[in-house]
């Protein structure tokens, strides 16, 4: 500012060196303050845009681009003639998006949705939190949804931001739970399997297989992942596809299953508890496999209501296939016992013993079944009669040794191979060792008297049996169980010579043919079948009733299949109980074959 002298005045000169000191540090301040406003301002772009620009885009992009995956077809299941066991059909499933909504903003969503879809909403919310609420995936929360629901939720679609209503395929079994066991069932990815298999490719809400050949053979059924990048408004409208994945379908399967043969087993077991095996005993193709209580697989391809899941807990174990699990053979096993006698040169083939109301091993008495003895017998008669006091001195002259080596040999105490080996028990041959860790006992004679007519410790399955029984019908090859059909399969690599003495081979095929014609299997001695050859066995399990089996193959001098019936607890005899079972199957075997082909 400048000062002009006035009238009267005097004249003063202004002290120019201070006023402009004062000014000068006031303009240095504001511009420093300045700049270091503007210098934060712009480090702070810098920041966002070269340090933190990548991560700041993909947010944006998230919020405009979003992933809609689509999960692929589940390859089909077929039996052996090309029928379907497992296919998909379309239904309708509620998703929701993620990013659509802040996360403090789902409370209410889902506080709702949970009221229409019957879903506690504490559940839904463990489900986004698990998805991630930043994920640009759908999230499935309910598969299978009705009618009513489907109405329900489109008319309260404008109070339910991000949720999405939209067909998929689900797993569908037309035949209900007449091969429940074999085929298994689907249902969605637990935590657990996620944490394990997440480097294979699973997200959460994938729909995998959860037991029998749906789990097995998932890698082949599975199918490849496809899907949609879409861009969206603000809300959530798809504008338009940014671009596209096409879903690669499972592969279809073809089973050795005979749908007529499976639900010839599954009327023959009418609803006891118990198993059904029929197999090709030329090379291990099972044909038919049934096992009782059982489930629908279809409750697994929707949400489960509390009444459907409380009726399958009053079953007796539904889940648990009978057909894989182990349990004493019984009088079926004497096919062991006596390759075990012949094979080790202790006994010729002509050989006759007498038979007794029992033997004393040990100071205990070990009676025959019949409580009186047969008189002298071969190994032919005594097979055909189920003598037990004939196989006792057998199994005593060559003690328990070579027994539990033949035992080993015809594939007992381990896995058979087939494909559903998570389910499948190993089974028990007891041996010395094995008493000695279990119980704290030596192995005594009384224990190898027990073992040579199936009972005791030893633990067999039906399928196990059904391997067994193959021998003496395929003239003495160890056949591997499966149930898989490949066009490039042959017979030979589903079976392994046991090398048998011809001799021994004849006369298990002579003693279970007498078994049918003059024995305890007479109850396949009928008109409408050709010869049949088999064994019965009754193995107690006390304190509860007797368990019952029958094993039988046909025509006798060329066996083209194999049955083996066993009922769990069932009272009776094997004869009289499983016999008849056993006998249907194989009449609707040998039937079918004489329908003329269409």
């Amino acid at each position: 500012m400048v000062l002009w002298p006035t009238t009267g005045s005097r004249l003063r000169t202004p002290d120019w060196g201070v006023g402009v000191g004062r000014r000068g540090q006031a303009l240095v301040l504001m511009a420093g303050i300045t700049l270091a406003l503007f210098g934060g301002l712009g480090g702070r772009l810098v920041y966002l845009q070269l340090i933190q620009g990548r991560e700041n885009r993909q947010l944006a992009e998230n919020n405009r681009i979003r992933l809609v995956p689509k999960q692929p077809e589940r390859g089909r299941i077929f039996d052996r003639k090309g029928r379907i066991l497992a296919s998909s059909r379309l239904s309708y499933s509620v998703f929701l998006w993620p990013l659509s909504q802040k996360p403090d903003e789902w409370n209410q969503t889902l506080n709702r949705l949970g009221d229409l879809l019957e879903i506690p909403e504490a559940e839904l919310q463990n489900r986004l939190k698990q998805a991630g609420y930043f994920s640009p995936f759908l999230l499935r929360l309910a598969r299978g949804i009705g009618p009513a629901q489907i109405t329900a939720l489109l008319e309260h679609s404008d109070s339910l931001p991000g949720v999405i209503v939209d067909a998929e395929a689900i797993r569908h079994y037309p035949q209900g739970e007449l091969a429940a066991h074999v085929l298994g069932h689907t249902g969605e990815i637990t935590e657990e399997e996620l944490a394990r298999r997440k480097d294979e490719g699973y997200r959460l809400g994938d729909v995998v297989g959860q037991m029998g050949v749906e789990s097995a053979l998932e890698s082949q059924l599975r199918g490849e992942w496809g899907g949609q990048q879409v861009e969206v408004d603000a809300q959530g409208q798809v504008l338009r596809v940014l671009g596209e994945k096409v879903t690669q379908p499972g592969q279809d399967v073809t089973l050795t299953l005979d749908l007529d043969l499976q639900k010839a087993a599954y009327r023959a077991l009418g609803g006891r508890k118990g198993a059904i095996v029929a197999m090709d005993p030329r090379d291990g193709a099972i044909r038919a496999m049934v096992s009782q209580p059982a489930f629908d697989p279809n409750l697994f391809s929707t949400r489960m209501t509390d009444g459907q899941w409380a009726a399958l807990q009053r079953k007796q174990f539904p889940f648990v296939n009978r057909a894989l699990q182990g349990y004493p053979p019984a009088s079926t096993f004497k096919i062991v016992t006596t390759v075990a006698a012949l094979e080790s040169g202790r006994y010729a083939p002509g050989t006759v013993l007498a038979t007794f109301p029992f033997l004393t091993v040990g100071g205990i008495q070990f009676w025959d079944w019949n409580r009186a003895g047969f008189g002298p017998l071969d190994f032919t008669g005594a097979m055909a009669w189920s003598s037990d006091t004939f196989f006792y001195q057998i199994a005593l002259g060559i003690k328990d040794k070579p027994l539990i080596d033949w035992t080993h040999r015809f594939g007992f105490g381990q896995k058979t191979g087939i494909e559903l080996f998570q389910e499948e028990a190993a089974g028990l041959v007891p041996d010395e060792a094995w008493k000695l860790k279990a119980l704290g006992e030596h192995w005594y004679a009384g224990d190898t008297v027990n073992m040579s007519i199936g009972q005791g410790f030893l633990q067999t399955s039906p399928v196990q049996v059904a391997v067994m029984f193959a021998v003496p019908a395929n003239g003495g090859y160890l056949v591997r169980p499966h149930l898989l059909q490949r066009p490039e399969d042959n017979r030979e690599q589903w079976r392994t010579s046991l090398n048998l003495k011809p001799s021994t081979i004849s006369i298990l095929q002579r003693g279970l043919r007498r078994v049918v014609t003059e024995g305890t299997g007479k109850a396949l001695n009928i008109p409408g079948l050709p010869p049949v050859a088999g064994k019965s066995g009754t193995a107690e399990d006390p304190p509860r009733r007797s368990h019952t089996w029958f094993g039988a193959y046909a025509p006798a001098d060329n066996p083209e299949i194999l049955v083996v019936a066993f009922g769990e607890n069932s009272g009776g005899g094997g004869g009289s109980v499983t016999g008849p079972m056993t006998a249907q199957v194989l009449r609707t075997y040998f039937q079918s074959k004489q329908r003329p082909k269409r």
